[in-house]
């Protein structure tokens, strides 16, 4: 389906020169008397590379036709990890560099979104919130409060978060892992 320039929406995934692209921003000039055109700032779902064009505000760009599926993560073995498909039960393989930094916080059991685009995945979207136990951290401060200062803690999947310091080592937290955040306590 081929749309105009101007058409072009924030996270619209979009075709340029033979190869799908995700609009991460866009802005429609008109300068003066002359033509309209939308400066649009892209990034390239295959290789994740940004970068910035120009198009004029009549020129046709083709969307991306890309296919959106449910997976279930199981395991990992070495670079690579296994997928099951939760609609269909196809099982998948995916490279830990196509997972690029979403791979830090898989953990078995996890359901993801991924985008297949031609048949193959090239982009997953993990959950806003994934829980993992704190294996290591200082002691609780029996001072310690919510709005106090925060300490480091190392997680079952390696990472090491900034939590607050009432969380002790084995309790269970919810990190954020766009930005590796502490969000809160795990409900039982």
């Amino acid at each position: 389906m081929a749309i105009i320039a101007s058409e072009m929406r924030r996270g619209m995934a979009i075709m340029f020169q033979g190869e799908p692209c995700r609009v991460l921003d866009f802005h429609h000039h008109t300068p003066g008397n002359l033509r309209a055109l939308v400066q649009a700032k892209l990034r390239k779902l295959r290789s994740g590379i940004q970068f910035e064009h120009r198009f004029r505000a009549t020129d046709t760009v083709d969307v991306a036709d890309l296919e959106t599926h449910e997976l279930d993560f199981m395991y990992r073995s070495g670079s690579t990890y296994h997928f099951m498909n939760a609609e269909n039960y196809d099982q998948l393989e995916v490279e830990e560099e196509d997972l690029g930094a979403n791979a830090k916080w898989m953990s078995e059991g996890m359901r993801v979104v991924a985008e297949f685009f031609e048949g193959r995945p090239i982009g997953i979207t993990l959950p806003s919130a994934v829980t993992f136990e704190v294996v290591e951290t200082a002691p609780v401060m029996k001072t310690a409060t919510k709005t106090s200062s925060n300490k480091s803690a190392k997680l079952n999947n390696g990472i090491t978060v900034m939590v607050p310091e009432f969380i002790q080592t084995g309790e269970r937290i919810r990190v954020n892992p766009e930005t590796g955040a502490y969000v809160d306590r795990a409900k039982s």
